[in-house]
């Protein structure tokens, strides 16, 4: 196990209602106005963007509004919130919303407080981030675990290319987690959210290095309960208990308890930001789609891992003295996973059919126009992304 650091200096209000507390955590900061950030029109329909604005305003709170974030935010609506909090001298940004809407917010606090294009950050064209005005979340999507990680990703309409950025300053004060306000969450977003969830515990799990057992343990359990409850809210989406799950383990799955995110692979995370950009396609059933296809490209480099993934996640019988059987059998069991809630296990599925000339394009981006390769269980440079691109269509 390598030597790592771990800093989830959020603030976690977890329960029914809590969202009524927002205002008093904002009064706490210090600050003295807000933006309200959020996605569409739910927020508003729902009341709960009436809730928020009589909390704030109960404890003195100003504020102004911006909504329209959509998914896969785009970096046009960080422009517009960098402006707006200028204008109007924010100092705290409220994320009412999924990941999405908290990337968003991010994205404008680290352009609010950072000199020049806040675009160069993300590229990693001007560093290092020199702050980010206090951010807040209340989270109606759980899914991206944006809530307690370091990380946000935005996407630059010009061009279609989707980057992330992690930074210290970019963790919320705290994050507002009431598992009622995700009931209304339609099922092909809950399983998609589910996806991403599971994502982000095998991206750290495939590891290059050797992992401590705990994290194993944990990260195994996680995706087990994650597995579980996401089908019983698939039948009950008002099921209190399931939709609690989910939620607490979308923040576990991203703050670092399962495995630093240095060490891990994140290929798939690669390999989908580049569909996500060009397709503007559902994060996590974009990495559903493609990660049957990583999975069988790199699985030789390590079968063991993958039979222990096998055995102790999906339950699939140890054929002891064959690992790369049990291997492909836990593969096999994870594409079956995903079918079983919905989520595709190829391109197609999502109606996508890559050309030879798109593929070439989808390597050449996510390799940094040639400047970096990716994954850590197995690197891979543009041949292989191309490869894995061909496999998941």
């Amino acid at each position: 196990m390598d030597a790592f650091n771990y800093h989830a200096p959020t603030k976690i209000v977890f329960g029914k209602n809590t969202e009524n507390k927002v205002g008093q955590l904002v009064k706490k900061s210090g600050c003295k106005k807000v933006l309200i950030h959020y996605g569409g029109s739910s927020a508003k329909k729902s009341g709960l963007l009436d809730r928020v604005i009589a909390s704030l305003t109960t404890a003195g709170i100003a504020y102004v509004e911006l909504g329209g974030v959509v998914p896969n935010p785009r970096l046009s609506k960080v422009y517009e919130g960098i402006k707006l909090c200028q204008e109007e001298k924010v100092d705290f940004i409220l994320a009412v919303g999924g990941g999405s809407v908290i990337d968003s917010a991010k994205g404008i606090g680290y352009g609010v407080v950072n000199e020049g294009d806040v675009w160069a950050l993300y590229t990693g064209a001007q560093l290092p981030v020199n702050g980010c005005l206090p951010i807040g979340a209340i989270v109606t999507m759980p899914a991206a675990g944006s809530e307690m990680s370091n990380v946000s990703v935005i996407t630059n309409e010009d061009g279609w290319l989707k980057r992330s950025l992690g930074s210290e300053a970019g963790y919320c004060q705290f994050a507002i987690m009431n598992p009622e306000l995700t009931y209304t969450v339609p099922a092909y977003q809950t399983a998609s959210g589910a996806s991403d969830i599971l994502l982000h515990t095998m991206e750290r799990y495939f590891a290059r290095v050797k992992t401590l057992e705990i994290s194993d343990v944990l990260g195994e359990s996680l995706m087990r309960s994650v597995m579980y409850n996401v089908k019983l809210l698939l039948k009950e989406p008002e099921n209190y208990e399931a939709r609690s799950t989910i939620m607490w383990a979308s923040s576990l799955s991203h703050n670092g308890v399962t495995g630093d995110r240095s060490y891990g692979d994140w290929a798939c995370h690669q390999l989908e930001h580049e569909l996500g950009g060009m397709f503007d396609i559902a994060h996590g059933a974009g990495l559903a789609a493609v990660w049957g296809s990583w999975a069988r490209y790199v699985y030789q480099e390590n079968p063991a891992r993958f039979a222990q993934f096998a055995v102790n996640v999906l339950n699939v019988p140890n054929h002891f003295d064959d690992p790369e059987r049990t291997a492909l059998d836990g593969i096999a069991a994870m594409e079956d996973f995903f079918r079983s809630i919905g989520m595709p296990t190829s391109l197609k599925d999502m109606d996508i059919d890559l050309t030879e000339q798109q593929i070439k394009e989808l390597a050449y981006k996510c390799s940094f126009m040639g400047k970096r390769t990716i994954g850590a269980f197995k690197t891979l440079d543009i041949p292989d992304i191309e490869e894995i691109y061909r496999m998941a269509k």
